[in-house]
């Protein structure tokens, strides 16, 4: 009798439990599949403002946009390249990009420089004394007491921040077309012999002047049957200069055209300077070579 009493009172105990954790059960289950819905629907971002399951979890947390660098780095879009030319005083820098797309143009000074912003800014590099604009090149003179191990850094640092920017090479068009030479340009009170000369230093002569880094501009024709012209850019008080003007305009001219009797270079006053010092150096290692006995030189050596 007591042991079936007992077992009844188990049996009520146990249908009292499950009666009451039933509907516990049911009541977390409803809860988790309501935090479910709401952590998994678009609109939690405006109703929930706190952390929920999926949030915490990280696997609907927001992606934040990336903040730019304040100092991104300064990358070269461009190569600029060097050559040499029979002036040991100039360099000829080629941008791969075209710099006078007509014509040339060349600043000896400050004062001319003014209408183009990449020359004053040259000009303005301790050492540099003559800036050129080819058609794809820019050529630039120093002094001679200017290392090109000092120059050289500066110039390019100018001509790389000017290029990759696209900054404009004048400042206005009637500054461009003032500072391009218009020497070669037939015009209809020209002689068939002016026209003649004038066509052959623009597609012969001059473009082999330039693959050196410099130009030449026509000045006149006499009646003496003379042309004169100008040398630039690298040309400029070159020591050869002098070799090309006969052995190469002078034969070639004379050749097509048989008016012409020869060509004269005009120079400046800088020119005239220069050239007369050279001239005089020339003669005294010329004196100093007829005074020195023959046999000294051998036992020198």
């Amino acid at each position: 009798m007591t042991t079936m009493t007992s077992r009844l009172v188990s049996n009520s105990l146990r249908t009292t439990v499950r009666t009451s954790v039933q509907p516990r059960r049911q009541l977390d289950s409803a809860l988790r599949s309501w935090v479910r819905f709401i952590s998994s629907t678009p609109e939690r971002r405006t109703v929930h403002r706190g952390p929920t399951l999926a949030t915490a979890s990280g696997i609907y947390a927001p992606k934040l946009a990336p903040i730019p660098s304040l100092n991104p780095p300064h990358t070269r879009s461009m190569f600029i390249q060097t050559e040499t030319t029979p002036n040991d005083d100039s360099l000829k820098f080629i941008p791969g990009i075209p710099v006078m797309e007509e014509g040339t143009a060349e600043f000896l000074d400050t004062r001319s420089a003014l209408a183009s912003p990449l020359a004053i800014r040259l000009m303005g590099i301790e050492g540099v004394k003559a800036v050129f604009y080819g058609p794809d090149f820019v050529t630039v003179s120093k002094d001679s007491e200017s290392p090109w191990a000092v120059t050289k850094p500066e110039i390019y640092s100018v001509l790389m921040e000017h290029f990759s920017a696209g900054l404009p090479l004048f400042r206005s068009r009637e500054e461009r077309d003032a500072a391009g030479p218009q020497d070669t340009k037939i015009l209809d009170t020209d002689s068939e012999t002016v026209a003649m000369i004038k066509e052959l230093l623009e597609t012969r002569v001059r473009p082999a002047i330039m693959e050196d880094g410099g130009d030449i501009e026509y000045r006149g024709f006499n009646d003496e049957g003379f042309v004169t012209v100008k040398l630039k850019g690298s040309c400029r008080g070159c020591e050869s200069s002098t070799v090309t003007l006969k052995s190469g305009i002078e034969r070639m001219l004379m050749h097509y055209i048989p008016e012409v009797k020869g060509v004269e270079q005009v120079l400046d006053e800088e020119e005239v300077v220069a050239l007369d010092q050279f001239a005089k150096l020339e003669q005294r290692l010329a004196e100093k070579d007829k005074s020195e006995p023959k046999m000294a030189k051998y036992m020198s050596v």
